[in-house]
């Protein structure tokens, strides 16, 4: 049996990492001597995954140079670079009408929940997909994720500050059924301009699809800010 398939998000520039990111996209700024995203790529191996495809926009030149000679890792360019759910959208041919791990190309996670959330999803024939959550004050600065039991009740993109009534974040890390195309293949533009992945989750759950959610339980973070990269350093080796 073929591992299983993981999409790695990592087109964007990085506009909060500036200045480090003035010549390098965030996914490879250095981290004990090796890019962030050879880390992330290093988390999915050790869970179980084995085939890998980088939607790259930013200096994509350089993601090609660094994985030269890799045939576990592939490509697929973003161009313009506008949003994360048209970034999905490319991975429809690639992932062969298989179920797939999806990450942002700045997130570091513990491979024992990688191997966990998929497990979830997989021992759940209904679910069309799953959504890893981080417990916090309050989800602001990401995605607030509505929870009953097991099962995810809402997901609210970028909320107010203290207007949710929810501690749950979105992590980064989703993994999906093939089904989830047929929802970015028709994604409106957001207020923000872009085409979100989130959105497709929010028209899931409005045809009332299944979609699970999965508590992280070991070390994570998103590298998002120049301060997130002395935590990175401590979970990295």
């Amino acid at each position: 049996m073929s591992l299983p398939p993981a999409v790695v998000l990592a087109a964007g520039r990085g506009e909060r990492m500036k200045p480090l990111t003035g010549d390098l996209p965030k996914p490879l700024l250095p981290l004990h001597g090796q890019p962030l995203i050879s880390h992330v790529l290093d988390n999915l191996r050790q869970a179980g995954f084995g085939r890998f495809l980088l939607v790259v926009g930013y200096r994509a030149e350089l993601f090609y140079a660094r994985f030269a000679g890799d045939p576990a890792v592939h490509y697929a360019l973003q161009d313009p670079v506008d949003g994360t759910g048209s970034a999905a959208l490319l991975a429809h041919k690639w992932t062969q009408n298989v179920p797939f791990l999806l990450i942002f190309g700045d997130i570091l996670a513990d491979p024992a929940d990688l191997r966990a959330l998929w497990a979830q999803l997989m021992n759940d024939p209904a679910a069309e997909a799953l959504v890893a959550v981080k417990h916090v004050e309050d989800p602001w600065q990401g995605g607030a994720v509505y929870i009953e039991e097991d099962r995810v009740t809402r997901f609210v993109e970028k909320p107010p500050r203290g207007g949710s009534a929810t501690n749950w974040n979105s992590a980064g890390i989703f993994a999906f059924r093939p089904s989830i195309f047929a929802e970015l293949e028709k994604l409106p533009l957001s207020a923000r301009g872009e085409y979100e992945l989130t959105q497709a989750i929010v028209q899931l759950l409005g045809r009332g699809a299944r979609v699970l959610a999965y508590a992280l339980q070991g070390e994570w973070r998103d590298v998002g800010r120049p301060e997130d990269l002395d935590a990175a350093m401590r979970i990295t080796s």
